[in-house]
């Protein structure tokens, strides 16, 4: 489970001073739609730009494109450098760079919310900046925000997000850029992404990243969301990990796994699609632990700002420097939508809050808890790897589908004090191979995700 003092507690007390006075604004609730669905009906819209031509279309300073079944953007040549201080280290050290800024896309949905989210590859000495910038439907614009400073180790900077990022009208919590004040009409009707590859200057490293996007989202504030009707039995076969097995490890790391439940989630799709880290990948972990991968995600999932393993982005782009692998943040609107999923063998993993007795045989209550949706009984009831179990065997669960449903949709809640909280709205990390089958390749396309 999330860290009790995590930004998006504090944020969801903001949340509860805000809906007192009539706002609904909630960075950390909302939900998606898949293409196809009427504009009036939609709730979400993912673009992602991933192809020769997409990063053809973006205007490159020092950036080339490589071809390939993946088409990357790397450095071509440095366009200038620059002295980064190391916020967590207090080091300075000087990089080389070269910028790749996208075209802006209009949103077919005017937001309250942003998320961005990137596969990349970065070696030893190389690092990513993403960045970004929305358009208010006034017409005028955002600062640049910066929505992560990332690499896959952190031997060369510590990834983190950027705190204290506002202009008044919007702000980015962690991972999130939301509308202050939804109330007042006020949205994000487009945006543009740019981002900055760093290297180790004289050098001929350099990042490649595969894959760079957002989920821009308007989802009503609601504490209650409509039931939805059971149509698929069916229970996929996904690797058991317990965070609470790793209770007190590594507690530099959010003060050990019994805060690890993103980072667990996130090793088991891993290993699910059959990727794991290799023995030299582990060799840090001390040998007497069990699961030695579920440390490692932790730690390459961590954010050092936010002081902990749950940003969302952060975790799909670590999914995704696993061989062959593509990832995403995004939202799903019901039920419905995780069967059609899962019934093309991608497993889901969803964000959630909920009081102890709102969700039956969980035997906890959490102001934000990631798990994964690995199928459906016979009564539509939603069976999931639940990371905050007593041991990998007690992993699998089975929660009764009206209360799971409700719990993770609703935008809005009441905590164990009758304050109103946030809910995360369907929030979702959707996990899978470059190369899907023809039919999961179909669903993907349904949510806009490829």
């Amino acid at each position: 489970m999330n860290r009790p003092t995590s930004r998006r507690t504090v944020l969801t007390a903001a949340l509860a001073v805000a809906a007192t006075a009539g706002s609904v604004s909630s960075a950390a609730a909302r939900s998606t739609t898949p293409s196809g669905t009427s504009p009036a009906a939609a709730t979400v819209d993912n673009h992602f730009w991933h192809s020769s031509v997409d990063w053809h279309g973006g205007l490159g300073a020092g950036t080339r494109v490589v071809p390939g079944l993946r088409p990357g953007l790397v450095i071509g040549h440095a366009e200038g450098s620059t002295d980064y201080t190391d916020p967590h280290t207090g080091t300075t050290a000087s990089w080389e760079y070269a910028t790749w800024t996208s075209p802006v896309h209009r949103s077919a949905v005017p937001a309250t919310e942003v998320i961005a989210s990137w596969n990349a590859e970065t070696p030893a000495g190389t690092w990513i900046q993403v960045e970004l910038q929305g358009c208010y439907s006034d017409a005028t614009w955002t600062p640049w925000y910066v929505m992560g400073r990332w690499a896959a180790g952190d031997g060369d900077i510590r990834r983190t997000s950027v705190d204290d990022q506002t202009d008044g009208r919007s702000s980015v919590w962690t991972d999130t850029l939301s509308v202050d004040d939804a109330t007042s009409g006020l949205r994000l009707t487009a945006y543009r992404l740019r981002l900055t590859l760093h290297r180790t200057p004289g050098s001929r490293l350099t990042p490649v990243v595969r894959r760079l996007g957002a989920m821009a989202s308007d989802v009503p504030d609601r504490f209650t969301v409509p039931a939805s009707t059971p149509g698929l039995v069916q229970e996929l076969l996904v690797p058991r990990y317990s965070q609470n097995v790793h209770a007190g490890e590594y507690p530099e790391y959010d003060n050990g796994g019994e805060a690890w439940c993103s980072p667990t989630s996130s090793q088991m799709i891993i290993e699910y699609w059959g990727r794991r880290p290799t023995a030299e990948d582990l060799a840090w972990v001390r040998p007497e632990l069990a699961d030695p991968q579920v440390c490692h995600a932790a730690r390459f999932t961590y954010d050092y700002q936010y002081e902990g393993c749950g940003n969302w982005p952060f975790n799909a782009a670590y999914a995704a420097t696993y061989h062959d692998m593509r990832a995403a943040v995004t939202r799903l609107t019901s039920l419905t939508d995780v069967e059609t999923l899962i019934r093309a063998g991608i497993p889901v993993i969803t964000s959630q809050s909920f009081l102890k007795e709102e969700l039956t045989g969980a035997g906890y209550g959490t102001s934000g808890h990631l798990m994964t949706v690995i199928g459906f009984t016979a009564d539509g009831d939603v069976i999931a790897n639940d990371p905050a179990s007593p041991d990998n065997e007690a992993v699998r669960r089975v929660y009764r589908r009206r209360e799971w449903e409700n719990i993770w949709l609703r935008t809005k809640r009441y905590d164990a004090n009758g304050k109103v909280r946030s809910g995360t709205g369907g929030v979702c990390y959707v996990y899978w191979p470059a190369r899907p089958t023809p039919a999961q390749r179909r669903v993907l396309r349904s949510f806009d995700l490829l």
